[in-house]
């Protein structure tokens, strides 16, 4: 079959490629990680399936480049009010496909996708300029121009809506497009991929091709045809990837992985700082931004640890469709696994788990329990490892000194959070601090104007307003003279 039903819509196992579907003669089986339920077999794409896609791509840039910002922000908009007609389709596809909760999806994750495609859209019409300066009487004017097929690699954990982070600035700048989707959620993709077709969005600008890193992946980021590379991941795949970009000289943006810190200043109020740190167990910790490090000043230390305590006790994890559900299930075998044998590692070396530490024995299945490890060794495993997963390290720091010195003792720089009650205090903390963003008092706050990314082995380059487009086009300065004019 070609198609699976997802509560009553059909949702296209084959790949899209220059507006039509296409098979593969091989497939790969996808299941839901909310129960293990077979959802169907999705074609798995290789060299073949990448060049055919890139080909469509590069014969449709020329025309889609041409149309100007305006006319592609039309079409871009009315993309847009497709995704809003459907979240509530989009909402069921993702919840089933990566077992996240479909109340996220439904309040926030997918009216935030077309939120992604309507503001560089917007953005490309309205905001892309540069203020027209002089040099000894010349005139510089610095322009955008489109730079050919964007190569897209995305991830599991907001499959859609981190891919619309990428697709919304790269076709807003006049690329085009081959996603390729993470192979354990492709079916919001696909679906994606109908609506474009229905906005108008003409074929070849837009391509999805399914399949494995090693196969699919491999081939697309290695094509001599590709303009762009933009990918989010993991550190050991961003290296493959960029070997294979340096073949062809091909730019890069890269979105890695983090550790990041919660810091808890002793002048913080500890109700607040008890309601942040209980939001890093966040789709089931499955959040690259997720301050996973929990640095709390050691005279607050107890009383901040019963605060905590009391809001993560009253998490419930179950089946992610009920609106009760906080904590839902991880999202494959493979990364349960994974992150098991991570606590089952510091249980063996004598970390003290303070609650979880385990699957949930009542739900089985992929549900693993919020867990806390307490003070572990500095520099352990549990410490500077990314987990990807509920498990968060609580430490005491007595100084500023210290607590920076903690915060940036990783090899990431992904993201910060700082909860302090006095202004100078948080502002000489932040300052010291090495992350591409950082959050004082809240978390997860996101504004598409703003640049996002990481420091260090968190990641290449900056998302986000001018930035996104400074990525996905070839920024152009035209410098005219003031002589040599007929008048």
């Amino acid at each position: 079959m070609s198609t699976i039903d997802v509560a009553g819509v059909a949702v296209d196992t084959r790949h899209y490629i220059n507006g039509q579907r296409v098979a593969s003669a091989e497939t790969y089986v996808n299941t839901s990680p909310i129960d293990g339920t077979f959802l169907g077999d999705i074609a798995r794409g290789g060299e073949a399936e990448i060049d055919l896609a890139v080909r469509a791509a590069r014969a449709a840039f020329p025309a889609w480049s041409k149309l100007g910002p305006h006319k592609r922000g039309e079409l871009l908009n009315k993309l847009a009010d497709l995704v809003e007609a459907n979240i509530e389709t989009l909402a069921n596809i993702e919840t089933l496909d990566n077992g996240a909760l479909l109340r996220s999806h439904l309040r926030g994750v997918m009216p935030r996708v077309a939120m992604n495609i309507r503001f560089f859209a917007d953005f490309a019409m309205n905001e892309l300029k540069h203020d027209v300066f002089e040099t000894r009487g010349h005139t510089n004017n610095v322009s955008w121009d489109p730079s050919g097929v964007a190569a897209l690699i995305t991830p599991w954990n907001a499959p859609l809506m981190l891919a619309t982070w990428k697709i919304g600035p790269a076709l807003a700048a006049g690329d085009t497009v081959v996603l390729k989707p993470a192979e354990w959620t492709p079916l919001t993709a696909s679906y994606f991929a109908d609506l474009t077709k229905q906005a108008g969005i003409p074929d070849g600008v837009f391509n999805v091709v399914n399949g494995y890193g090693k196969e699919a992946g491999s081939a697309l980021t290695a094509h001599p045809g590709i303009a762009r590379i933009s990918f989010t991941g993991s550190v050991p795949t961003a290296k493959i990837i960029a070997h294979a970009a340096a073949d062809n000289l091909t730019p890069v943006s890269f979105e890695l992985g983090g550790k990041s810190p919660c810091i808890v200043l002793a002048d913080a109020d500890l109700d607040l700082a008890a309601e942040i740190a209980v939001e890093q167990y966040d789709n089931a910790g499955q959040v690259c931004l997720s301050g996973t490090r929990i640095l709390v000043h050691e005279s607050i230390a107890d009383a901040f640890a019963e605060k905590f305590r009391e809001k993560a006790a009253a998490l419930t994890q179950g089946d992610p469709r009920d609106p009760a559900t906080d904590i839902g299930p991880q999202i494959h075998q493979v990364h349960f696994d994974r992150i098991k044998g991570f606590v089952d590692r510091a249980i063996a070396e004598g970390h003290n788990i303070v609650w979880g530490g385990e699957p949930n024995a009542e739900l089985g299945g992929l549900y693993f329990t919020p867990t806390l490890v307490m003070n572990p060794a500095p520099g352990s495993e549990i410490v500077t490892s990314e987990i990807f997963g509920p498990v968060l390290v609580m430490q005491t720091f007595s100084t500023d000194d210290e607590v920076i010195a903690m915060a940036n003792g990783t090899e990431f720089g992904l993201a910060a959070v700082v909860v302090s009650g006095d202004r100078d205090h948080a502002a000489r903390i932040t300052n010291e601090l090495v992350a591409g963003t950082i959050w004082v008092n809240c978390f997860f706050v996101r504004d598409l104007r703003a640049p996002f990314g990481g420091s260090k082995k968190s990641g290449i380059g900056r998302d986000g307003g001018i930035w996104s487009f400074d990525f996905y086009a070839d920024v152009k300065n035209t410098v005219i003279s003031p002589n040599g004019w007929k008048e």
